[in-house]
C-alpha cells in the first residue's frame, strides 16, 4: 500500500492547505445591517505610508514664488485703495465747484421789510434761504 503525497489523508492536513480558503459563516449582526462587511482590521493598525519629501531647493522656489505673488496681491491692493481715494477726491472738488458755481448763477433779492416774512406761505418760506452779504 502505497500512500501518495500529494492528496490530504486527514482533516488537520485538510485546514492547512492554503489553496482552499475557508469561508467563515458569520450570524445576522446586532445592528440589522447585513450587507455591512466587517472590518478587516483596526484603524490604528493600517500604516500610514509618509509623503515624499521636497527638497530644499523646490521648497525655497516655491516659498519664493508664494512671497512674489503675495507682494503682487498687496501692489493691486494698494492701487485699489490709492484709485478709490482719487475718485472720492474728485467728487468732492466736483461738488465743490459745483456750489460755487450755483452760488455764482444766483439771483439774489434782498428782504428789507422783514415784516413780509410773517405774511409768507409755508412753501415760500421753506425756498427762502439766509445768505452773507458781503
Amino acid at each position: 500500500m502505497e500512500v501518495d503525497s500529494s492528496e490530504p489523508t486527514s482533516a488537520t492536513e485538510n485546514a492547512e492547505n492554503p489553496s482552499e480558503k475557508v469561508v467563515e459563516i458569520r450570524g445576522m449582526p446586532k445592528s440589522g445591517r447585513w450587507w455591512k462587511e466587517p472590518h478587516a482590521a483596526r484603524h490604528s493598525a493600517v500604516i500610514k505610508v509618509k509623503p515624499l519629501k521636497s527638497s530644499w531647493e523646490k521648497k525655497m522656489a516655491d516659498k519664493a514664488k508664494q512671497k512674489q505673488a503675495q507682494l503682487i496681491q498687496q501692489e493691486i491692493r494698494e492701487r485699489k485703495q490709492q484709485e478709490k481715494l482719487e475718485k472720492i477726491e474728485r467728487k468732492k472738488e466736483q461738488e465743490k465747484r459745483r456750489l460755487e458755481n450755483e452760488r455764482k448763477g444766483e439771483v439774489v433779492q434782498v428782504i428789507k421789510n422783514t415784516a413780509k416774512l410773517r405774511k409768507a406761505k409755508k412753501k415760500q418760506l421753506r425756498l427762502i434761504e439766509k445768505r452773507d452779504t458781503n
